[in-house]
């Protein structure tokens, strides 16, 4: 056997042990629909909650259950079709959806966003709710980043993008809603599509 074989060889054994240790990738589609689902829910909310075009978004206790109402309808719908979409690839290509790896990844993702969350909540009791969405994309981000070293693909870039991107909407009060609405609704679209032009390549 050739050198050259050799490394081959070599190389086929560390993509198998490289995927063996981290969870297949999200569907594309999966992130698409995350996106559009952001958008509908922004949608709703810019026609129930600004009073008029081009105001900053108010929030007081008698539209903040609305706003908490799409907040969680969004999560749950991007939830599902996720879980869907991925067990459907996992299946077609014959690997297992729920493992060790699986494990590992759900910790590594809700520990910042679970902690995020909480501390969300607790500034909301307080009524501050100014930093609201960037607080929600830089613990997302967080989330993102911890959780890319057991999937396979690159989420963390998109991990990186929340977290400057939530950053940024910090530094900017009173356009929350606007960045809000760029990094849950189109940079899920803009990295899903990406992530399904490469799965179809594949």
């Amino acid at each position: 056997m050739s050198k050259k074989d050799y490394l081959k060889d070599i190389s086929e054994i560390k993509n198998l042990m490289d995927r063996s240790s981290r969870f297949i990738s999200l569907s594309g589609l999966s992130g698409i629909f995350a996106g559009i689902y952001a958008i509908i829910g922004a949608a709703i909310a810019y026609a129930y909650l600004f009073p008029e075009p081009g105001e900053f978004l108010k929030l007081h206790s008698w539209n903040f259950k609305l706003l908490l109402a799409l907040l969680a309808s969004v999560l749950v719908l991007s939830v599902v079709t996720a879980y869907l979409l991925t067990t459907r690839r996992a299946k077609n290509n014959n690997e297992k959806i729920w493992d060790a790896t699986t494990k590992r990844l759900l910790v590594n993702f809700l520990i910042p966003l679970v902690t995020g969350g909480i501390y969300i909540i607790i500034k909301l009791n307080s009524q501050h709710y100014g930093l609201t969405a960037s607080l929600m994309l830089i613990f997302y981000g967080l989330a993102l980043v911890n959780a890319s070293k057991y999937t396979i693909g690159n989420v963390k870039y998109l991990g990186y993008a929340q977290i400057i991107i939530g950053l940024i909407c910090a530094a900017l009060p009173g356009y929350g809603f606007w960045f809000w609405l760029l990094g849950f609704g189109f940079f899920h679209i803009i990295y899903g599509s990406l992530m399904y032009l490469n799965e179809r390549k594949g």
